[in-house]
């Protein structure tokens, strides 16, 4: 059974100009001990989606059209605020993309760290704060009961994502979401970062979701990715189907816009042309069609479901239709 269950989820927003279809029937599974990657372009759906299973997003002007989000046999969509609030941080918990506003400037990282903790479990200041100094410790900060009621502005950006890691597994949740945790990260402290996820996943059996723009960071990882564009899943299947054999287009451009070790040092990189589309005015179509190599027909017809590639890998795309 399946860890956590997102079945055709809808989170659309109200603007001055119409609806906004920022995530728009999504479908996915997480299990345990497993690390799943999505991936896609800024805008493509992959961060409201996640803010909608920790239920944050803002109503109005967000709505969440439809769907359910299934976890420990509840659906979270339905859940009272009180029921959420008990869930929220203490069973599902989530990094935040950036570790520099993320952390409240006036309070110490002691403050910040053992809240959470003393609000789900009722335990005192110390026992809090021996668990804080032991994740401290576990996310590798140097000295961590002399600098844990040091401020943010004391840390590195690198140290305080270690900080944000370590906040969110105070209360040992059984999901993980880490949106974009090496953001602005140089290569060395992204590495050390996703190392540290890794470890986290395999000693203590918590599922993550990965949020990301690069597939490298997803290369090294993942079990299991989803390639998300318009709001929508276009491709699912593990690193090595995704990678190795790439059957949506919006993939297959995506590969073919990053550098190879293994590439002439001549070759160019081939882009993606044209603009990721108007979430506005997407109708009942595929929301690649305008950008896509071998658009076709069906394309301007309707939106392409979801089909069977190979063994636990699928595209939403026309050309996998059977004939």
């Amino acid at each position: 059974m399946a860890l956590l269950e997102v079945q055709d989820l809808r989170t659309h927003f109200r603007t001055d100009n119409g609806w906004v279809r920022a995530v728009d029937g999504v479908s996915f599974n997480l299990d345990a001990h497993e690390v799943l990657g999505i991936v896609g372009e800024s805008g493509s759906g992959k961060s409201v989606t996640n803010l909608t299973i920790m239920g944050l997003i803002p109503q109005p002007p967000g709505k969440v059209m439809s769907g359910k989000i299934l976890f420990d046999g509840k659906d979270l969509l339905t859940v009272s605020k009180r029921e959420m609030l008990s869930i929220r941080g203490r069973r599902i918990a989530m990094i935040f993309q950036d570790p520099m506003t993320s952390l409240n400037p006036y309070l110490k990282i002691s403050r910040q760290l053992t809240e959470g903790a003393m609000e789900h479990f009722g335990w005192s200041e110390k026992k809090a704060r021996d668990k804080a100094v032991e994740l401290l410790d576990l996310v590798e900060i140097p000295s961590a009961r002399q600098r844990i009621d040091d401020y943010p502005h004391n840390f590195s950006g690198g140290m305080r994502q270690r900080v944000m890691i370590a906040m969110a597994l105070m209360c040992d949740p059984e999901v993980l979401i880490a949106d974009e945790p090496t953001t602005a990260l140089d290569v060395t402290i992204q590495a050390q970062i996703l190392d540290l996820l890794k470890k986290i996943n395999r000693e203590k059996g918590t599922g993550i979701i990965l949020i990301t723009h690069s597939l490298g960071v997803v290369a090294g990882t993942c079990d299991r990715v989803l390639v998300m564009y318009g709001g929508r899943i276009v491709e699912e299947g593990s690193v090595d189907q995704i990678f190795y054999t790439p059957q949506h287009p919006y993939t297959q451009g995506l590969l073919s816009s990053i550098p190879r070790l293994d590439s002439l040092s001549h070759e160019a990189l081939t882009p993606i042309p044209g603009q990721p589309p108007d979430l506005l005015t997407l109708g009942d179509e595929c929301a690649f069609r305008f950008r896509c190599p071998k658009v076709f027909e069906p394309c301007g017809a309707s939106v392409p479901q979801s089909f069977s590639v190979g063994e636990q890998h699928s595209a939403a795309c026309f050309l996998h239709a059977p004939s």
